[in-house]
């Protein structure tokens, strides 16, 4: 069979026109409506376009500042990067990004799809810890397209955090950076700190298992790096005045009792405005004004180490066995059926 694998992911705008950020963050708004509480769908849209207009303007200027995001350029070389791999083992297949909130969407990543010939169909979010704005929006919206063309052979991977060569690849590019920096890692007057994007608490309790996995993950990658003594703070965008994660990471840098913080965004596998701008300008800002020397750990977005994390992901789909050998199972946070991904339990 020939395969067409889908790539989701967030999306951001490439360059600072104000109506393709104004249009990006109201689409955003919109999507994550059911935060404010039940509301008319005309009410819901008028509030996004509020909430966009406002948020704009900063924004555009975090974009001007670095020069637009590379998110969608990076995620298009890890396509390219998995396309290649797969087919230098003899695997007939073709790699598409689809992005929830800029272009190219994620239903029109599955026309081109559908549109090459492909027969069947695998969407694999791009997210290394799996939420529900996230992750399972991401496949949600995929289905519904699928369903809306009538392709039934679609295929669905969710939460794959728990892959091994994943958090190892992660702690070596930290290990990396102290070397590179001449910071001893274990000393008392140094801080690592884990930043995880945040999520509104709202979530939480309808049952996202996004914080568990956050915990976990920053356990496994500090178990890795022999660390015993770490923080976590969460990157929170409070636009609405409801309750987000805590810690916020503001608050850990401030109350940090070190002399320097090494800080690894934990929540993503592209560079883009939350670590180019929030924590390279803002975070850095506020931690030297705290008289903290201030370092932060490249995302591994070209690591060829994750592209063969992607290939033993979609492996078992493309190959025709049991999902299963590769620890792969039905996925809870997106309980639909055949939605696998490795965070579930074994008695799941």
């Amino acid at each position: 069979m020939s395969t067409g694998i889908l790539l989701l992911n967030f999306g951001e705008p490439a360059t600072p026109e104000r109506e393709a950020v104004v249009s990006y963050l109201e689409r955003i708004f919109f999507n994550n409506r059911e935060i404010e509480g039940d509301t008319t769908e005309a009410e819901a849209r008028e509030r996004s376009r509020e909430l966009a207009e406002r948020r704009a303007g900063p924004l555009i200027e975090e974009y001007e500042a670095i020069g637009g995001s590379p998110l969608n350029e990076q995620a298009r070389k890890q396509a390219q990067a998995l396309e290649d791999r797969l087919r230098e083992r003899g695997r007939e297949v073709e790699t598409y990004i689809g992005m929830q909130f800029t272009e190219p969407f994620i239903d029109e990543a599955l026309d081109s799809a559908i549109a090459d010939g492909h027969d069947r169909i695998i969407g694999l979010p791009i997210y290394p810890l799996c939420g529900p704005s996230t992750t399972v929006d991401a496949l949600e919206e995929l289905r519904a397209a699928a369903d809306e063309r009538d392709f039934a052979a679609l295929q669905e991977l969710s939460g794959w955090h728990r892959h091994p060569d994943y958090p190892r690849l992660r702690a070596d590019r930290i290990e990396a950076l102290a070397e590179e920096r001449g910071v001893d890692l274990t000393d008392p007057d140094t801080a690592l700190v884990f930043s995880a994007h945040g999520t509104p608490q709202h979530y939480l309790e309808e049952g996202s298992r996004y914080d568990i996995y956050v915990t976990e993950y920053v356990e496994t990658v500090a178990g890795l790096l022999g660390i015993d003594e770490y923080e976590l703070g969460y990157q929170n965008h409070e636009n609405r005045g409801i309750p987000w994660t805590e810690p916020e990471i503001e608050d850990v840098i401030e109350t940090a009792d070190a002399e320097r913080v090494v800080v690894e965004p934990i929540s993503f596998m592209h560079e883009q405005s939350e670590t180019l701008s929030e924590l390279d300008v803002e975070l850095r800002e506020e931690a030297e004004e705290a008289g903290l020397e201030f370092h932060r750990v490249p995302i591994p977005h070209d690591d060829e180490r994750f592209v063969g994390v992607l290939e033993d992901l979609v492996e078992p789909f493309i190959a025709d066995f049991d999902p299963a050998v590769y620890q792969l199972r039905q996925c809870q946070c997106r309980d639909e059926p055949g939605t696998m991904c490795l965070n579930a339990p074994l008695d799941s």
